[in-house]
């Protein structure tokens, strides 16, 4: 199998939710590090718009959204699991339930004032102005909790995680599942990230533990990669071939047409490609850069529109 590279940044919190995985499975991986903001070039000749972090590149396989990306490394590597037997769906669910409502409320409450001066303590103020303008171009038209409405969700949304670890390592039981990497990658960015705003976890210690068992998994065998590298070595690979399972089509939109998929709501670039693969789970679209060749680019169904290209 070809090299695991990951295209993230230290603080992304959605990328500590894939490195806690890799750790977890005790992957060796790549690493390549992408600007916080736009423009990111090198990420977008692998993507074709897609702009969100982390992304997962396998040879000229590129694969889009942490909840595709943790399949995929299950996948690659099945033991531990991910999903429990018994419980992949309740597993599923919660994890998409902490990937949105839970990390909006943390994000809400992390960014007001003191988490924000913690964060960009020393940075010019350009970079700031531009790191709050390109968040804002990525929530256009999104509803997002205001910092005291987000305090009031967030202590709740704690309190019922402390009470599902009432007696129990991790959320659903003796080993971690996805659901508990979901649900740890907004919280460690208020412990990691903006500590001067984790005085909200001092009433719920029962969370703190369990965050120290999830940090102790560690973030697998990762060696430096640069974007350079990450880009020669999908020019010099074939995409994999499709996996055998049926077209299933809920659009009128044959194999083969032109299309484009997005993001239902933060970060709504476009990726435009070739759909040649749309099965029960994802999409794959087929297209070509100038500097990474022919790739596939691959989205999960769910959180994703596809469209007709115009």
């Amino acid at each position: 199998m070809a090299d695991l590279i990951l295209h993230h940044y230290p603080m992304s919190p959605f990328s500590e939710k894939v490195r806690a995985v890799l750790g977890f499975k005790q992957l060796a991986w790549k690493s390549v590090h992408i600007p916080t903001v736009m423009p990111k070039p090198d990420l977008l000749a692998l993507t074709g718009g897609y702009r969100k972090t982390p992304v997962l590149q396998i040879g000229a396989d590129v694969y889009c959204d942490t909840a595709l990306i943790c399949d995929v490394l299950e996948h690659i590597q099945p033991t531990p699991t991910l999903y429990p037997p018994g419980s992949n769906g309740l597993a599923r669910t919660l994890a998409q339930w902490a990937d949105s409502t839970l990390f909006w409320a943390a994000m809400g409450y992390n960014f007001q004032k003191p988490g924000l001066a913690q964060l960009f303590a020393g940075a010019p103020a350009e970079g700031v102005k531009a790191f709050g303008a390109d968040r804002s171009a990525m929530a256009q038209g999104m509803s997002r909790p205001k910092p005291l409405d987000a305090l009031a969700a967030y202590k709740s949304y704690l309190r019922r995680l402390s009470d599902m670890l009432a007696g129990q390592d991790f959320l659903l039981g003796k080993a971690p599942c996805v659901a508990d990497f979901a649900a740890y990658h907004p919280l460690w960015f208020t412990r990691v990230c903006t500590p001067s705003v984790a005085d909200v976890f001092d009433h719920v210690p029962a969370v703190l533990e369990w965050m120290d068992r999830i940090a102790a998994l560690g973030h697998g065998r990762m060696e430096k990669f640069t974007a350079q590298d990450a880009i020669t070595v999908a020019a010099g690979a074939e995409p994999l071939p499709h996996m055998s399972e049926i077209f299933q089509d809920e659009h009128g939109i044959a194999l083969g047409s032109e299309v484009t998929v997005a993001p239902e709501s933060f970060g709504p670039e476009a990726t435009q490609g070739t759909l040649v693969a749309a099965t029960r789970t994802r999409y794959t679209l087929r297209r070509q850069d100038p500097r990474a060749g022919t790739v596939h680019v691959h989205f999960p169904r769910i959180g994703y529109v596809l469209r007709p290209s115009p």
